[in-house]
């Protein structure tokens, strides 16, 4: 038997088991104490260790037993008399892995346990902005098997996701994944797809047409949470009541198990809440660019209002469109039209960039996953998005630990400091 630790900036502190040998009998479960210690479950904690005072981490290892240390050691112990009761030659076996996300550690969201982070799909069909192209199908399957594989049980989408002709491909892609996962864990998948208050959707039927359409693209029976992509108050208010008549009747004919809204400012959020309330339907969640670059007064009001209404925030871009992963520069952009913005803004974000990579260096991870796991501390579950199998284990590796208090002011303050903010969505509302 040998122990492998998994030092990857990319995982968790994580570890893997393998056996060389078989262990007949009993002898199996001897070996145990000396895996646990080796193997260390306390550091698994979802709090970090620099939280606590010495004493305490002492006395919480010698008189209990933490959940996830009993949860680690019951499957240890089982894995390993699985594998001593076996008279089969040995051979050689997978690795057993800890799980990535824990079940105590999936969020309530309405009706529905989700994962604390999830993986939005806008770049999956979308050419203009992310450079889409269909020969990245097959790493984009890897990245959704990945993803569920451990644990992620969340995925955002929008029927609007793609260009051109490929208008709705990002619906798709989800459902030809979906279908081909191969293991139980697709039944828990949790797709929450945003309609398009497109002009000509002026009633409620056409919102549930939109839906209908939505399910025949994803080829499921029932979605997560369906949303409204954009409010209409801004500029054409009679459209509004529909659109949310709309999502009424997408409820109430069981197409949906929840819904939601994107892009609602405070004020317009708790009309629509108190509206749907009147009609019987819970609002599940509101969605609004949130991150280190969107944290002004607005947005931290908008996190106000869905805490008090018992509404669940999702955070898309929770990175600023790639800002706030270290890789660009004001003399290094990215191509197309986020180089522009880039180029605004960057040349003021070195504070906020030096305390994301001196904290990132400390813990061991990597910008990204700092600035993700700020999200989470925030309370809101993150959406980062997806290109490649590199990115999305980065992005894995934002879960199971927490940025100290400290920590999150320190960035913060950091974050205010910074000359220029994120635009924000045109559409959002007051």
């Amino acid at each position: 038997m040998r122990l492998i630790s998994d030092n990857c900036p990319y995982s968790l502190n994580c570890y893997s088991l393998q056996l060389a040998h078989a262990v007949p009998g009993e002898k199996a479960h001897n070996f145990l104490p000396s895996i646990e210690s080796k193997i260390g479950f306390s550091s698994l904690s979802t709090s970090s260790p620099d939280s606590e005072p010495k004493e305490q981490r002492h006395r919480s290892s010698t008189s209990k037993q933490s959940p996830m240390a009993a949860f680690s050691a019951s499957t240890t112990t089982a894995y390993l008399a699985s594998f001593a009761s076996s008279n089969q030659p040995s051979s050689p076996l997978k690795p057993f892995q800890l799980p990535l996300i824990w079940p105590w550690q999936k969020v309530k969201m309405g009706p529905m346990t989700v994962s604390p982070m999830g993986f939005g799909t806008w770049a999956w069909g979308n050419q203009l902005l992310w450079g889409y192209d269909q020969s990245m199908d097959a790493d984009l399957q890897r990245i959704f098997n990945l993803a569920v594989g451990n644990g992620i049980n969340l995925f955002d989408t929008a029927d609007s996701y793609g260009t051109g002709k490929l208008n709705g491909q990002s619906e798709k892609l989800l459902g030809k994944f979906i279908r081909e996962y191969p293991g139980k864990a697709r039944d828990d998948i949790v797709i929450a797809t945003k309609f398009a208050a497109y002009p000509w959707r002026l009633t409620p039927g056409q919102f549930v047409k939109a839906c209908k359409g939505s399910l025949e693209r994803l080829q499921i029976e029932q979605l997560g949470i369906g949303q409204l992509h954009w409010s209409t108050a801004n500029y054409a208010p009679p459209q509004e009541l529909a659109l949310w008549d709309g999502l009424v009747a997408m409820y109430e004919q069981g197409l949906v198990r929840a819904v939601g809204v994107s892009n609602y400012g405070p004020k317009q959020l708790v009309k629509v809440h108190d509206y749907l309330k009147t009609r019987g339907v819970p609002l599940c969640s509101a969605q609004v660019q949130f991150s280190l670059l969107s944290m002004g007064e607005e947005q931290m009001e908008i996190k106000e209002v869905c805490d008090s209404l018992g509404v669940r925030l999702i955070a898309y871009s929770p990175l600023g469109l790639g800002m706030l992963t270290g890789k660009y520069t004001s003399s290094q952009l990215p191509v197309g039209p986020r180089g522009l913005l880039f180029g605004q803004i960057l040349p003021g974000l070195q504070p906020l960039l030096k305390v994301l990579s001196k904290i990132a260096t400390k813990r061991r991870k990597t910008i990204p996953q700092v600035a993700i796991n700020w999200c989470i501390c925030k309370g809101t579950i993150p959406i980062p998005g997806v290109k490649t199998v590199r990115q999305a284990e980065e992005n894995l590796g934002a879960l199971g630990w927490r940025l100290s208090l400290e920590e999150q002011i320190e960035l913060e303050y950091a974050a205010s400091s910074s000359p220029r903010k994120m635009i924000q969505n045109v559409f959002q509302t007051r």
